[in-house]
C-alpha cells in the first residue's frame, strides 16, 4: 500500500495549522469564502440552465453532474467547518440536565467519536491493530481512481486546455474525488481541536444547542432601539 497520500494529507493539515496560527482571521475568511464560492456556483449554474433550457432550448450537458459534485463538496467541506464554528445542530437536553463535569465528559466523548469517525472513513486499515479485519476508506478509494485514471461522466476540460496540455477530454474522476480524503482529514483535525478546547474549558460542547435562545439574547435590545 502506498503511503504518499497519507504524507501529503499530514503535510496539508500541518500547513493549515501553521497558517491558522499565523493568520487566523485570513484563514477564517478564506474557508468561508470557499464555501460561498461553491454554493454560488451551484446557484449560478442552476439559474443559467433554466434560462438556457426555457429561453434558448439549449443548455450545458454537464450541469447536473457539476451541481452534484459541487453540492457534495459543500457538504464535505461543511462538516469540518461546522465543528470549527460550532454550528452543527444537536439535542443538548442531556448535557444541560447533568452536572458540568459529566457534561464535559460527554462533550469530550462526542469530540473523540467524531475524530474516530473521520479517521475510520479516511483509512480503516489502522483498525487491524485492534484486531479488526477490515480495510478501505477514502484514501484507498481515491488512490484506486488515481491509478485507473477514468474520467467523469460529463465534465470535460475546455478545448484550449485539451489542445495546450494534450489531456483527454473528460476530467479525471480522481480530481473530482480529491475532496473526500481532504474533507475527512479536516474533519478529524477539527475534532481534535474541539477535544482540546473542551478539555481546556475554552469550549462547552461540540454542537450548537439552544441556538434560538442565543439569538434572542444577542438581539434583545434591537426592539428597544
Amino acid at each position: 500500500m502506498a503511503y504518499w497520500p497519507h504524507l501529503y494529507l499530514l503535510f496539508f493539515i500541518l500547513v493549515i495549522w501553521g497558517l491558522e496560527k499565523r493568520f487566523p482571521k485570513v484563514m477564517e475568511r478564506a474557508e468561508e469564502n470557499l464555501l460561498i464560492i461553491v454554493i454560488s456556483s451551484i446557484m449560478a449554474v442552476s439559474f443559467g440552465q433554466v434560462i438556457a433550457r426555457y429561453g434558448f432550448n439549449t443548455g450545458w450537458d454537464a450541469a447536473l453532474e457539476f451541481n452534484t459534485v459541487a453540492f457534495s463538496w459543500l457538504i464535505l467541506l461543511g462538516m469540518s467547518y461546522g465543528i470549527k464554528t460550532g454550528i452543527h445542530l444537536g439535542v443538548d437536553i442531556v448535557l444541560n440536565a447533568v452536572p458540568k463535569r459529566v457534561a464535559k465528559g460527554l462533550s469530550l466523548f462526542g469530540a473523540a467519536a467524531a475524530m474516530l469517525y473521520g479517521l475510520i472513513l479516511l483509512d480503516s486499515t489502522w483498525l487491524a491493530m485492534l484486531g479488526v479485519d477490515v480495510r478501505g476508506g477514502a484514501i484507498e478509494y481515491w488512490s484506486k481512481m488515481f491509478r485507473i485514471g477514468i474520467g467523469s461522466e460529463e465534465l470535460r476540460y475546455p478545448e484550449f486546455i485539451q489542445e495546450m496540455f494534450g489531456v483527454r477530454p473528460r476530467i479525471q474522476r480522481w480530481i473530482v474525488l480529491v475532496i473526500l480524503p481532504i474533507s475527512l482529514a479536516l474533519l478529524s483535525y477539527r475534532s481534535i481541536q474541539a477535544f482540546i478546547n473542551i478539555a481546556r474549558g475554552k469550549r462547552d460542547m461540540l454542537i450548537s444547542g439552544h441556538e434560538a435562545q442565543d439569538l434572542v439574547k444577542e438581539n434583545q435590545n434591537v426592539l428597544k432601539d
